[in-house]
């Protein structure tokens, strides 16, 4: 068994597919998906803004905008461009400052302002809005608290009238250092993990086909010792693929590991679990064709519907739901507990207990197959 084992490792180690799969694809997708997020995270709300009043009250608003979000002034003259490129879709809003700004605030009138947007583009342009109207809310208090000091009201007195009852304090229930790449670099990890899937099934295969099987049933070896000699590789290759791509993880993009021990023990458990159900999927299809197309629709619709791309809460009730039935949401859920919540051992026994399960369903069976699976060898 030791040399079988041996074995399967130097001829995984030469197969290059299984490098692509396995360690290539996966970090091009964290590079990826790493890319876009932090670009996302590092942007800041901008507003494109056309002052056609030029006054010192536009501009005080225009500074007090800018002390909240990132304010793009355009030429006052190139409106209907500007309108233009909103309906083509270039850019989300605008803000138009028109003439007379100024003069209507003098006069105690409502001094109106234009927020030109794309009805397709709600999620931009709803921060955009509430800004606005807190700023608005900043003015209508101010304007207040002149009316009630020119009643002979002090300022602390105006003031006190204009406090709301109700304050909300803001507290966060979240990991403090939580961003996308907490949620990417598992993700993909978990993803390609069961890519192995192709990989076992070619191997077993390939041994059909060039008769070696065959042979290996006329030898002393045991058909359980032959499973395992077979299985402990993959498993060995899993364990290294995590820990390469977490290591990537954590020297590019400065990913957090938390608790060595309970993330070992996650990556052990999702090991079994992706090559237990490899070992199971490669004795229950007719061929390598067939087992590329289901290892495709498990490690794809396991990653959508398990929360590997996007967080699970973001996903329909539905489809979290059926989320909690697959390996790759526990243990995406486990590796983020360890990763983002500062988790240990003690809290995720249970989601490396449901992944050990579905390893052990797996090779259960792979067990009941092997036989009709060694005698289709010789036939």
């Amino acid at each position: 068994m030791k040399a079988m084992i041996i074995k399967e490792l130097r001829l995984i180690g030469k197969d290059r597919r299984s490098f692509i799969f396995l360690l290539l694809m996966p970090i091009i997708f964290i590079v990826m998906f790493g890319s876009v997020f932090n670009q996302a995270d590092s942007s800041s709300i901008t507003l494109r803004t056309i002052d056609q009043d030029q006054s010192a009250a536009s501009k005080a608003l225009i500074g007090q905008m800018q002390s909240i979000m990132d304010v793009k002034q355009l030429p006052a003259d190139n409106l209907n461009e500007q309108l233009d490129k909103i309906k083509q879709g270039q850019f989300s809003s605008m803000l138009v400052i028109p003439s007379g700004f100024e003069k209507s605030m003098k006069e105690g009138q409502a001094a109106n302002i234009k927020l030109y947007q794309d009805p397709a583009s709600q999620t931009e342009t709803a921060p955009i809005q509430a800004i606005l109207g807190s700023i608005s809310s900043q003015y209508r208090e101010q304007k207040l608290t002149t009316m009630l000091m020119a009643n002979g009201e002090s300022k602390a007195q105006a003031e006190s009238a204009l406090a709301s009852p109700i304050h909300i304090e803001n507290v966060s229930a979240s990991a403090d250092h939580f961003n996308m790449i907490d949620q990417v670099v598992p993700g993909m990890t978990v993803m390609f993990v069961f890519f192995i899937m192709i990989t076992m099934a070619r191997r077993f295969f390939e041994e059909k086909k060039t008769g070696l099987l065959s042979r290996i049933r006329t030898t002393r070896i045991k058909p359980l010792h032959y499973l395992i000699g077979m299985w402990f590789p993959f498993v060995l290759t899993v364990i290294a693929q995590c820990m390469i791509l977490f290591a990537f993880g954590h020297l590019v993009y400065g990913l957090r590991l938390g608790d060595i021990a309970a993330l070992s023990a996650v990556v052990l458990c999702l090991s079994i679990a992706g090559t237990g159900i490899g070992l199971g999927l490669s004795f229950l299809v007719p061929g390598e064709g067939a087992a590329m197309v289901i290892t495709q629709i498990i490690s794809m619709g396991g990653a959508m519907l398990g929360g590997l791309w996007v967080p699970s809460y973001l996903l329909p009730q539905t489809v979290q739901t059926v989320g909690h039935f697959l390996p790759q949401f526990w243990a995406q859920h486990s590796l983020q507990d360890i990763i983002a919540h500062g988790a240990h051992l003690s809290d995720i026994w249970g989601s490396a207990l449901i992944l050990l399960t579905f390893g052990l369903a797996g090779l259960t069976i792979a067990l009941i197959r092997l036989p009709g699976f060694l005698r289709s060898a010789a036939n």
